[in-house]
């Protein structure tokens, strides 16, 4: 699991598009939202997994602010070591009432009730040159497309995603949301993950 371990160290913890949100409001880019984004391991809150099972769920949770408005994004993915790569399967979030999950929210579920997305290609990330990069693309509906693409290395998580209906973009932006980790608060030990 040497390969997953070095990509998740890479990908879990807490970080926003700060820097670049500065950069673009400069610019005059003021629809670039104010992007934050949290990785947590979550294995602890899925009850009966296999014996020997070698994947680490991630529960993702993003939030995205512009115009005034968050909107939160909750994920849960798997990944797992496949061939020379990690592999990212999404899985239907557990049902659940009222505020977007967080981690702090997520009730233990058991590993059977858990649903891989029927709609979502897995991707596969690949390390070249110190840097995990890849993606997929996926048909959400017959006209309604899915293309993700992201670069994950020590400096930053860049993530570009785009949802195009009939060929026409109607979510995603020209560049890629540049994700840097956040300092930890001063006096206050960084917290690590233990996958």
């Amino acid at each position: 699991m040497e390969k997953l371990n070095g990509m998740l160290a890479l990908l879990c913890g807490e970080f926003d598009n700060a820097e670049q949100y500065r950069r673009m409001q400069e610019q005059g880019e003021t629809a670039f939202p104010f992007a934050e984004h949290r990785n947590t391991p979550c294995n602890d809150k899925i009850r009966g997994l296999p014996e020997g099972f070698s994947g680490v769920f991630v529960l993702e949770e993003s939030y995205y602010t512009a115009g005034g408005k968050t909107h939160a994004s909750p994920h849960l993915f798997l990944f797992t070591e496949e061939g020379d790569g990690v592999r990212l399967d999404s899985y239907e979030l557990p049902a659940k009432a009222g505020e977007p999950l967080t981690y702090a929210s997520f009730e233990p579920v058991g590993f059977a009730a858990l649903r891989v997305s029927a709609k979502f290609t897995p991707a596969v990330y690949r390390l070249r040159d110190g840097v995990w990069e890849g993606g997929s693309v996926s048909m959400f509906s017959p006209v309604l497309k899915f293309t993700l693409f992201e670069r994950f290395s020590p400096e930053v998580l860049e993530v570009q995603e785009t949802m195009e209906v009939n060929g026409r973009r109607t979510f995603g932006y020209d560049e890629p949301i540049l994700y840097r980790r956040r300092a930890p608060e001063a006096g206050k030990p960084r917290e690590t993950a233990e996958f």
